[in-house]
């Protein structure tokens, strides 16, 4: 085994990126060598590992997996990481599309700066009542890309984010795919923070971009904030949401913020 890749850093999301527009491995060993890139300490270590391949329809498509090996349609954050790579290594020129699971996503590269804009949110729900062993929680969701269940919360240090969001992320009511958990807190009429659980890495991410942007709409619902949004991650870095009001939930949503390259490398054995 002899497979280059790049170590990228979404907001403290961290992907492993390999170029797989000519084939590195067979597709029914992605899932596993997922899983083991992605173990910290034995190997890479990383929140996800994206593949870059052909697309007839856009610039490249990618195959995304989160760290156990499972797949997701979409990720802010390895979003904004992709196209970074795809434009540093001339796949793609600095404004692009590539094709994803949950649609055609475009994105806009700016130095280590990257916007994308996210497919249309959907299934929009308020107020879904949860028995947490015999504790009652109200919650809301959407899906921007990935399903997400939303609480806002006055204290974000207090909660307790594995045990809580492992709860409801393998609720009955969001099953059978599972839904990520993000817990807000609004902080102005521009301004939130943000934790979450994330579905596949099964434990508290210190940035989820798809998170971030359906926190943002679900404030801005709530008429707690107003375009654009900035939304501090548990790593300490801020994610800019831009979008547009509608008759129904909004439009044209985007997603800007850094997308750093921390090292390229060879794997050689897993």
């Amino acid at each position: 085994m002899a497979i280059k890749f790049t170590k990228m850093s979404g907001s403290g999301n961290d992907f492993v990126v390999i170029d797989n527009r000519v084939p590195v491995m067979n597709p029914d060993a992605k899932r596993d060598f997922v899983s083991k890139v992605c173990a910290p300490k034995t190997s890479v270590g990383a929140d996800g590992v994206i593949f870059i391949e052909n697309s007839d329809k856009a610039d490249f498509k990618w195959d995304f997996y989160n760290a156990d090996g499972s797949s997701a349609e979409m990720c802010g954050n390895g979003g904004r990481c992709v196209a970074r790579y795809a434009y540093e290594n001339k796949i793609a020129p600095k404004e692009m599309s590539f094709e994803t699971a949950a649609g055609i996503i475009s994105a806009e590269v700016n130095g280590n700066s990257v916007k994308i804009k996210l497919t249309p949110p959907v299934d929009f729900k308020q107020n879904i009542e949860l028995d947490l062993n015999g504790a009652s929680l109200s919650v809301d969701s959407l899906n921007t890309g990935v399903p997400h269940a939303i609480i806002f919360a006055d204290d974000l240090d207090a909660v307790d984010i594995q045990s809580v969001g492992r709860s409801i992320r393998f609720h009955a009511k969001f099953a059978p795919a599972g839904t990520n958990v993000d817990w807000v807190q609004t902080r102005n009429g521009h301004s939130l923070k943000i934790r979450t659980y994330e579905r596949g890495v099964e434990g508290e991410t210190l940035a989820c971009g798809t998170g971030v942007v359906a926190s943002a709409l679900l404030a801005a619902y709530r008429k707690q904030v107003q375009p654009p949004v900035e939304v501090e991650t548990r790593g300490g870095e801020t994610l800019k949401v831009h979008f547009q009001p509608s008759n129904g939930l909004v439009e044209d949503v985007y997603l800007e913020g850094s997308a750093k390259i921390a090292f390229e490398g060879t794997i050689i054995e897993l």
